[in-house]
Parts: C-alpha cells; sequence; structure tokens
C-alpha cells in the first residue's frame, strides 16, 4: 500500500488514482456542485462572481473548466487567466499575445542556435573530443 500526504490538505492517506485523498476529493466535488448550481442560475456570471457567490477559489474553477467540467461555451462571461500575464481568455492556457511572443523567442533561438552550429562548421578545426579536421572537406 503507497502512502503520501495530500498535496491539498497535508494529511496522510493512501495514494488513489487522484493523489489527493478522499476528503479533499469529496471536498473538490462539493465546490464542483456549488459552482454548477450558480452557473445554472447566473448563466452570465464571470468567474470572479463565481468565485465571490461560492468561495471556490478561482484557481479551482480554472481546474474545473479545464478538465471540461464547466463549459464557457454554455456561460458566455465564463474566461480565466492567461498563466503567463494574467489576461482574460476563454480557452487555452495562454493569451494571443503570450503565445506570438513564444512562438516568435523560440524562432529567434533556433536561428541563434542554427547560426552557432554554421559558425563551427566554418572553422578549421573540429569540435569532437579530438578536435580533428575534415581534409575532404571543400571550403
Amino acid at each position: 500500500m503507497n502512502l503520501g500526504n495530500c498535496p491539498r490538505c497535508g494529511k496522510l492517506f493512501a495514494n488513489n488514482f487522484r493523489d489527493i485523498c478522499p476528503a479533499c476529493i469529496k471536498e473538490i466535488e462539493e465546490e464542483y456542485e456549488r459552482c454548477l448550481k450558480y452557473l445554472r442560475e447566473e448563466k452570465t456570471a464571470t468567474i470572479q462572481e463565481v468565485h465571490e457567490a461560492t468561495d471556490v477559489s478561482i484557481k479551482q474553477i480554472t481546474k474545473f473548466i479545464k478538465e471540461g467540467r464547466i463549459s464557457v461555451a454554455n456561460n458566455p462571461n465564463m474566461m480565466y487567466p492567461c498563466e503567463v500575464c494574467g489576461t482574460m481568455i476563454r480557452e487555452g492556457n495562454m493569451c494571443d499575445s503570450c503565445r506570438s511572443r513564444l512562438t516568435r523567442d523560440l524562432a529567434a533561438a533556433a536561428n541563434e542556435e542554427k547560426l552557432r552550429s554554421n559558425d563551427k562548421e566554418g572553422r578549421q578545426g573540429g569540435s569532437g573530443a579530438y578536435n580533428a579536421i575534415d581534409k575532404f572537406r571543400s571550403p
């Protein structure tokens, strides 16, 4: 039997498929039910309003949305924060701005790496353990 501490409450428990204790699983389900009940009554509620009305953390509500348990399609004002900058979004983990910046940064890093590898190939000596010279490569 594998024992572990619940990351949510810290109590010792027998590990299960969710890696949190049964008491916390029950509490999360109760939080979900409170959110669902509130959203049935207030379809135009924002995540902040749900948080204030139910005392469920924004982080937990966001998790429900990402798990597909709370639908943003049925709740037009339901948005959650971008994981990078905090801008409110309706899908994914990042807003378009952060996604574009990440793509740009990755492309720049790839180009930089390509230039570095081309620079190494252009030198006379090799870059291996013995620093061998390729005599057969044309200049």
